[in-house]
């Protein structure tokens, strides 16, 4: 089997979990960043630098990741993301821009260059994308994000449909709120984690390596009558609600 991997976003938390895990299984990763000096890179892996929020950007990285492997990367993860907590009021064009680029653009011209490559070497494989909780439930101060991690779901159903009779399957995970270098100023101290934690059923928040555990099953053959499917990692915060006791 090919275990050729492209990771985008690759110096973020879960990317660097994922990386990892997969790394230690004998996968091939092609890693692709804007910064490659965040990027905790070995011997072996092949570091791509290049904008993917853009056509000419996402393209260049699959290409790039084609030439190292000989052959298109079968297996996709693509991590890249911000977030944006802020009232409709407040939110700026710019940040409305730059949050629809970064989560929504770079998922769409990334999995179109994948893809298109992937199909023309006539391979199957697998795609991991990444969304979040508030595409699926109302959280109040995250309309920007939540609109732009929402169509990246429905991107995923409608890319799962398209490319089903190739092999190819195209699923997310949905996370809460995980630790990682992204949410280091939010998790700032011990009154705000522990506010936080309470909000979700299991009283904690995830962490980085659930994220890449969670991708990493969702690439692997483990779930191969898997796609088209928003997997929820969020200790119930979707789905659960406690009975608590008034007073």
């Amino acid at each position: 089997m090919d275990r050729s991997v492209l990771i985008t976003g690759a110096s973020g938390g879960v990317a660097q979990a994922l990386a990892a895990r997969l790394r230690a299984n004998d996968w091939r990763l092609a890693l692709v960043t804007r910064d490659p000096d965040k990027l905790a890179a070995v011997d072996g892996d092949h570091v791509i630098t290049a904008d993917v929020s853009t056509v000419a950007g996402a393209a260049d990285a699959v290409a790039q990741a084609q030439t190292h492997f000989g052959t298109a990367p079968a297996y996709l993860a693509h991590c890249v993301g911000s977030t944006l907590i802020a009232p409709l009021s407040r939110v700026r064009e710019a940040q409305y821009r730059e949050v629809m680029a970064t989560n929504l653009d770079s998922a769409f011209f990334t999995l179109q260059a994948f893809l298109g490559a992937l199909t023309a070497s006539k391979q199957t494989g697998s795609v991991v994308v990444f969304s979040s909780v508030v595409a699926g439930m109302g959280v109040a101060n995250h309309a920007a994000i939540a609109a732009a991690k929402g169509g990246l779901e429905a991107l995923v159903r409608s890319l799962a449909a398209d490319y089903s009779g190739a092999g190819i399957r195209i699923n997310a995970v949905a996370p809460g709120l995980m630790r990682s270098p992204m949410t280091t100023r939010m998790l700032g101290n011990e009154a705000v984690e522990k506010q936080i934690a309470a909000q979700y059923p299991l009283g904690r928040f995830g962490d980085a390596d659930e994220g890449a555990s969670a991708a990493a099953w969702l690439l692997s053959d483990e779930s191969a009558w898997i796609t088209g499917q928003v997997i929820h990692l969020d200790g119930g915060f979707s789905a659960v609600r406690p009975y608590v006791k008034a007073g």
